[in-house]
């Protein structure tokens, strides 16, 4: 298994990933380094566990509302498919609605037509 070897607060940590996530790894760590010193930035140094747990509990709040934004963003698709499948039967009925009135207009023009080529066609007397 891989390992390697991340910069968190301004140690080395030796670090074991699957195969091929090394640079995922490496960017998380960076990520996480970032925010504690961010955190280092705005409230000095106040010892190394505090900056851990500070950034940790600031990337799972950032973690919980992108999970909260997923969420409401299912809930929208969902509300958007289901007026979607709506419009798509509607639109389906009003199909089957037109073809049917188109139909008696069809049957109707025919009757006409034929009434017409029967009064042309009888005998005069």
């Amino acid at each position: 298994m891989p390992e390697v070897s991340v910069d968190i607060n301004g140690r080395k940590y030796r670090m074991a990933c699957e195969e091929g996530q090394q640079p995922h790894l490496l960017s998380l760590a960076e990520r996480f380094n970032r925010q504690i010193d961010g955190f280092k930035g705005t409230f000095g140094e106040i010892g190394d566990n505090r900056l851990t747990v500070m950034a940790g509990i600031a990337i799972l709040d950032e973690l919980g509302e992108a999970e909260r934004q997923i969420a409401a963003l299912k809930r929208e698709l969902a509300q958007l498919t289901a007026a979607g499948e709506a419009l798509a039967r509607e639109a389906e009925e009003l199909e089957l609605k037109f073809t049917r009135r188109l139909n008696d207009a069809a049957r109707k023009i025919e009757a006409i037509s034929t009434a017409i080529d029967e009064t042309g066609s009888a005998p005069t007397g």
